[in-house]
């Protein structure tokens, strides 16, 4: 007898009668629409000098263009260095199967990886298609918007997904961690990487400077825009409620300047204020003139007053670093790593 209640997998899908008869359709038809998705995968946007993505256009404050892959490039060296030169902390084990990277920017972490890892499949997803093509051959970039369901077949077969930077990318993060917990197997595990906007120091240098400005007018925009930036604060509930258990926190200071005495902190700073001298632009031109109606003239004469701030040597500014991990479960568990910045 046939099933009653067939799943929606196995439900017949009726074939629209015009499409096949359609003069207007075939293998000029197909050209067209291939042709059309290129155009909305390639054709960027460029407003105030910087370059963004054309794939739903608008969704992410940051560009694209070759200054914003080498900044994205500088932090991937300052979070290996914050992990003692490591590409992660998960215990997944020599061979993963299948490993996501969510947010895969220049395709810099993924590759590493796929390198370090040949008998695993990994796939990095993106809104911008500006990963290099020549990479290992266990590794494949797809275009995809992370704040929509995720399509990937079968469905929780990732052994691990990996995430950093999407701070200010999603507008509902209790989603976002469903479909993260729906796509990993029994067992899997997500670490995330996330960097605070909200500078502080310990000795008070940080009060009443361009970097207490700083942090109140990013977290503005990141609220006007719809995409908080206050994730390093909200992450570890919207994981439980997701479904993930025993999320525990530790937290760690990186500088913002080399100021330390300790060497490898002293180290840790000085990369993170070239990422900040290379990413202050990136952070804020969109958000705050398209959002917060600033000038771009506005915009940088606050960066300028920004850089001198990043030179100062009588701030002490640093960023809390947010390590989350939990008890090994039965099912699935979650490592999280958070660097707030």
């Amino acid at each position: 007898m046939a099933d009653e209640n067939p799943s929606e997998s196995a439900q017949h899908i009726p074939v629209d009668i015009g499409f096949d008869d359609d003069s207007a359709l075939g293998d000029d038809d197909g050209d067209s629409e291939l042709a059309s998705l290129r155009s909305s995968i390639y054709n960027y946007r460029y407003e105030n000098g910087r370059r963004y993505h054309a794939y739903h256009a608008g969704s992410y404050w940051g560009p694209n263009d070759e200054q914003a892959m080498e900044h994205l490039d500088i932090g991937h060296h300052l979070y290996k260095l914050l992990l003692d030169g490591e590409l992660y902390q998960a215990p997944i084990g020599p061979t993963p199967q299948r490993v996501l990277d969510v947010g895969t920017g220049t395709g810099i972490w993924a590759i590493d990886f796929a390198d370090q890892h040949p008998e695993s499949i990994v796939i990095g997803t993106d809104l911008s298609p500006i990963q290099p093509t020549l990479v290992p051959a266990n590794l494949s970039f797809e275009v995809e918007d992370c704040c929509e369901q995720w399509i990937f077949a079968p469905e929780a077969s990732f052994d691990f997904i990996h995430v950093r930077g999407l701070y200010g990318s999603v507008a509902r993060w209790d989603s976002f961690y469903q479909e993260v917990y729906r796509n990993l197997k029994p067992g899997g595990y997500v670490e995330q990487v996330e960097q605070s906007v909200v500078p502080k120091s310990q000795d008070g240098t940080v009060d009443g400077t361009i970097f207490e400005e700083w942090g109140k007018v990013s977290l503005e925009a990141g609220d006007a825009f719809g995409k908080s930036l206050r994730i390093c604060d909200e992450s570890a509930q919207h994981m439980r409620d997701a479904g993930f258990e025993d999320v525990t926190e530790r937290r760690f200071h990186v500088p913002v300047g080399s100021w330390p005495r300790d060497h490898r902190l002293k180290e840790l700073g000085r990369v993170n204020r070239l990422q900040w001298e290379e990413g202050i632009e990136a952070w804020t031109m969109m958000l705050l003139t398209s959002i917060l109606g600033w000038a771009p003239a506005e915009v940088q004469v606050y960066l300028s007053r920004m850089r001198a701030g990043l030179r100062n040597p009588r701030i002490h500014a640093y960023q809390d670093v947010y390590d989350f991990r939990p008890k090994i479960l039965i099912f699935k568990t979650l490592l999280t790593y958070k660097v707030a910045l």
